[in-house]
């Protein structure tokens, strides 16, 4: 991605999702916004199809009885069977998906409290939009579980093939019924960090058939490369639909299959990745988490694009160590 942060915005467009503050000048300046202001912002960077989408039913909830507290800590402690082939997938393409990292129970069980979580933050009346909620796991302890589970934390150090990684933060993720496509992007402009060894972890909390919307990855670790002359556009979508052209007109891959009930993903910072527009009645909610090597900084000019990012690592100011007290190393290798 070209940043440019000379480059002034044009002054003829104008995104009134962007705070006053940051429609002049270029990316390299703090976003002066809230985390849920970003993504109301983010979102309107991707093209959509102007046609309406007709809404079909959503797949439901996992049809079990969820998983109590104590049953959701004992599964997330136990470590999950990592293969070489996993992690030969995860280097070659810089992402993977693994099946059954969460029982049907337990995801039923989280399910059931983000949904209570959002709604208390943002109300029912979302439709159409994203919404989202960050750093619950400093004050929910269901949420701490998840964010520091030495399941999750084993699997993104096994994957970067780290002796340590630290906790960057969580997300609630909820593409609400009718919103449209999240944008091409990669991660290593999101986060803040000198590392391209991070990680996220995407557990959606229901299967995610295609008409919801699950991730699309472009398979490679130097697609990057490939785009890395495309320039940001942070006022609309041109950025979005010269990655897509791109990535059609070199013949890159794109895997974009439906996501079973536990299955999750891991994405590195490296792969550019999308997810279609929800076209069903149920919000497409996800929990993501992500990981960073131990040993990282933060780099000597964050842009808008890293939104909230002094809220993820309190206290350090770029150039610094990233390690605050809200970034504990919650995984191994081993």
């Amino acid at each position: 991605m070209a940043l440019t942060p000379e480059a002034p915005s044009d002054a003829a467009a104008v995104n009134d999702k962007l705070p006053e503050q940051n429609r002049d000048g270029g990316i390299v300046q703090d976003w002066a916004g809230d985390d849920q202001d970003w993504w109301d912002w983010y979102v309107t960077l991707a093209a959509n199809d102007a046609a309406p989408v007709e809404l079909v039913d959503g797949p439901g909830l996992p049809d079990v009885e969820a998983a109590s507290d104590e049953q959701l800590a004992a599964e997330l402690a136990e470590p999950y069977p990592l293969t070489a082939e996993a992690v030969e997938h995860f280097a070659r393409d810089a992402f993977v998906k693994l099946p059954g990292v969460l029982s049907p129970a337990v995801v039923r069980r989280l399910a059931e409290r983000l949904e209570q979580l959002l709604v208390d933050e943002h109300g029912a009346d979302v439709s159409g939009r994203f919404t989202a909620l960050e750093q619950m796991w400093l004050h929910d302890d269901l949420m701490r579980t998840v964010a520091l589970s030495p399941r999750l934390g084993g699997l993104a150090a096994g994957l970067l093939g780290e002796d340590g990684v630290r906790i960057y933060h969580d997300n609630a993720l909820s593409k609400e019924s009718g919103c449209g496509r999240t944008p091409w992007h990669h991660d290593a402009e999101h986060f803040p960090l000198d590392t391209v060894q991070a990680v996220t972890a995407w557990m959606p909390m229901s299967a995610i058939p295609g008409r919801m919307g699950p991730l699309s990855f472009a398979r490679g670790r130097d697609v990057r490369d490939d785009l890395a002359d495309l320039e940001f556009d942070k006022v609309g979508t041109s950025y979005d639909t010269a990655v897509a052209e791109r990535l059609a007109q070199r013949g890159v891959a794109v895997e974009s299959s439906p996501f079973a009930v536990g299955e999750v993903s891991f994405h590195s910072a490296l792969c550019f990745h999308t997810a279609g527009p929800n076209g069903t009645t149920q919000p497409r909610r996800a929990l993501a988490t992500t990981y960073y090597a131990d040993g990282a900084h933060v780099i000597a000019q964050p842009t808008l694009i890293s939104g909230t990012w002094r809220e993820f690592l309190p206290g350090v100011e770029p150039g610094g160590l990233a390690a605050s007290d809200l970034n504990p190393v919650v995984g191994t290798a081993s």
